[in-house]
């Protein structure tokens, strides 16, 4: 069946049934869980569907493995190639080690580290790795180019008939529940800063967003599929567009309070329920966590976002007055008890006693701000609060 043919037909039930059934040995049955914190914060219950749990940590595994499995001989000789931010490509490597077919595996040079690991695990020497551009769809475009030249089927990482009734087996829940549950009301989740499906449903057509935050690198896509968008404007109820600061909360409380390693697009449906807590009391809430590939070392980028979007953190060019004591002064009398001094730098190295300086405050409560505003004030440390310059925030930070 041609893509024009499916997008007309829409995926059906029977689709999704079809690739549960060849799937079933392949993936893991992952838990759907009712997490009790969760469900007294919000006033109703909440499960959570850990596709954090999956084989390759992630829902993409499903979509990847069923697409290729469906291929013939003919179809698979020369290869299959794939675009991906980490998760997909994950998944095609994984299926292309069970089923024996090399894979050219393209992603951004962005990609956090542990899922280029990840890739290379799961693909061994089936696969080979290119790193390119900065965003999904820099990759995508020299994956389509690998497509044309070397004769290789391309593995969309969404917008695919095989593909989406696969992820629909977990995932892509929208078309089942439209068949089985038709009161059910499924919510899409997008970051702020890549918000493409959100978009092409305000300009009533597939639209391509002109720049992207890459930060949840699992859903940063300039333009959504042609696809995705029909079955998303059939099917959903809503789009919530969840800022990355409350993202990265939800990263660290699922952490310290759940024992759930999630990445930002893992999270993100958690986050989303904070912006529709008034909707959702009362009622049976199930939040996809579709990912666990976080990477370690960008944990501390994650806490540095969520103390700034929680107005807990702040930086400061400081001018220091030119007398003795100015540095102690400032500690001793400016900062609040429970103040805390996350970063220090003199940004002039031959003038340190009395040059300006960037100085990071971590407060323990958002309502300390004032304060410290004002007693820099009162003791006369002249400054430029950096956070509320974006330019200069950029520079810096």
């Amino acid at each position: 069946m041609n893509q024009t043919a499916s997008m007309n037909r829409g995926i059906q039930l029977e689709d999704i049934l079809i690739a549960y059934r060849e799937l079933k040995e392949i993936v893991l049955h992952t838990p759907l869980q009712k997490n009790q914190r969760l469900s007294e914060k919000y006033e109703c219950n909440v499960y959570l569907k850990r596709e954090d749990l999956q084989h390759v940590r992630s829902f993409k595994l499903r979509g990847a493995y069923y697409k290729m499995k469906s291929l013939t001989g003919e179809e698979t000789k020369n290869g299959v190639v794939c675009a991906s931010a980490g998760n997909h490509a994950q998944g095609v490597a994984f299926s292309c080690s069970q089923l024996g077919i090399h894979g050219k595996i393209y992603m951004p040079a962005t990609t956090p580290r542990q899922k280029v690991d990840q890739v290379q695990l799961f693909g061994r020497d089936n696969v080979e790795i290119i790193l390119i551009g900065d965003t999904f769809d820099d990759a995508f475009a020299k994956a389509m180019e690998c497509c044309e030249k070397e004769e290789r089927s391309f593995i969309h990482p969404f917008d695919d008939e095989k593909v989406i009734a696969g992820q629909g087996t977990t995932a892509g829940l929208s078309s089942y529940f439209k068949s089985v549950s038709p009161k059910t009301k499924c919510i899409g989740v997008e970051p702020l800063g890549a918000a493409s499906m959100k978009y092409s449903f305000d300009e009533g057509k597939v639209s391509e967003l002109e720049s992207i935050d890459t930060f949840v690198d699992g859903a940063a896509v300039k333009c959504v599929g042609q696809m995705t968008y029909q079955l998303c404007k059939e099917n959903l109820e809503d789009i919530v567009v969840v800022p990355s600061g409350q993202i990265c909360t939800t990263i660290l409380d699922l952490y310290n309070q759940h024992a759930i390693v999630a990445e930002p697009a893992g999270a993100i449906s958690v986050a989303a329920l904070d912006l529709y807590k008034e909707q959702i009391k009362g009622k049976t809430v199930v939040c996809m966590v579709s990912g666990g590939n976080n990477d370690i070392g960008r944990m501390q980028e994650i806490k540095e976002k969520s103390l700034l979007y929680e107005g807990l953190l702040y930086y400061f060019i400081v001018n220091f007055p030119q007398r003795a004591g100015a540095l102690r002064e400032f500690l001793d009398e400016v900062l609040g008890p429970n103040d805390d001094i996350s970063r220090f730098e003199y940004t002039k190295k031959n003038n340190k006693e009395s040059g300006p300086a960037l100085v990071g405050v971590e407060l323990k409560d958002k309502n300390d701000y004032e304060g410290l505003i004002l007693r820099m004030n009162k003791k006369g440390f002249s400054f430029v609060e950096v956070n509320k310059d974006s330019n200069l925030f950029h520079l810096l930070i």
